[in-house]
């Protein structure tokens, strides 16, 4: 389980977050969702020691992770944030081997081999496990990445908006493999996504960030009403069901 408590994130006298308190329980998809500036990144980040809380206290499976060593924070939760920019020509295979970083330090094992052999499958990559990422698209690059994240191999996976230069039917594929991921691969995923009808069709928990604080959060037939979405985003929501299945659509 992932615990943060009166997290607080502060430049100057400008407060960006919080204090925010809350759990996400181990398993399955967690969703962060809400208006821009929100603060759904700055949590994030912070979750996965990426940046340094002004104050609170984070743990996850009770590590408290700005205390402890790195080398175990990164055995137990890997995370992806939203700028990814590799200066050096890399190839596929070799970004998806510096998810093994943590366990190899640099020289591969036949496990990590393994490891980073599964993440490339499971993304479907093999057969670009040899290209360079310049020559990629912007979505298979972006898929690279999440499999780097996957062949880390630990049981918190935490992803800043990873359907960032995805068109709609790799954004579908992605939030398949992760849900896939999750019930497949025992993972516990938590992301930031900007559709609600993601969120909606594909988590078991959404948690609602605005103006810094948590505005709502619960299971996805608690959040996915009209007025908890209007509240959020601030504006006119209507929910239309099929199926058993709810979809939002903002209106004016």
């Amino acid at each position: 389980m992932i615990e943060f408590t009166d997290i607080r994130k502060a430049y100057g006298d400008d407060t960006v977050l919080g204090p925010v308190s809350g759990q996400i329980p181990a398993g399955g998809v967690t969703s962060l969702v809400g208006p821009n500036g929100a603060g759904k990144s700055t949590l994030l980040t912070i979750m996965g020691r990426l940046t340094e809380p002004t104050s609170g206290t984070v743990t996850v499976d009770g590590l408290d992770v700005h205390r402890a060593k790195s080398q175990d924070v990164a055995r137990t939760l890997s995370i992806l944030r939203q700028e990814n920019h590799f200066t050096a020509r890399v190839s596929v295979r070799d970004l998806v081997s510096f998810g093994r970083y943590p366990h190899s330090r640099g020289r591969l094992t036949r496990q990590d081999i393994a490891h980073v052999d599964d993440a490339l499958d499971f993304f479907h990559l093999g057969d670009l496990q040899h290209r360079f990422l310049d020559q990629l698209s912007g979505g298979q690059r972006q898929r690279a990445y999440v499999a780097m994240v996957l062949a880390q191999d630990t049981q918190y996976v935490l992803l800043d908006e990873p359907l960032n230069n995805l068109d709609m039917k790799h954004s579908v594929r992605m939030m398949g493999q992760l849900r896939r991921a999750a019930d497949e691969l025992g993972k516990t995923i938590v992301l930031i996504v900007h559709e609600i009808n993601f969120a909606a069709t594909y988590s078991d928990r959404i948690i609602a960030l605005r103006d810094g604080r948590i505005a709502a959060s619960g299971g996805v037939d608690e959040m996915i009403q009209a007025e908890v979405l209007s509240e959020v985003f601030d504006t006119p929501v209507r929910i239309h069901e099929v199926d058993g299945k709810r979809t939002a659509v903002y209106y004016r």
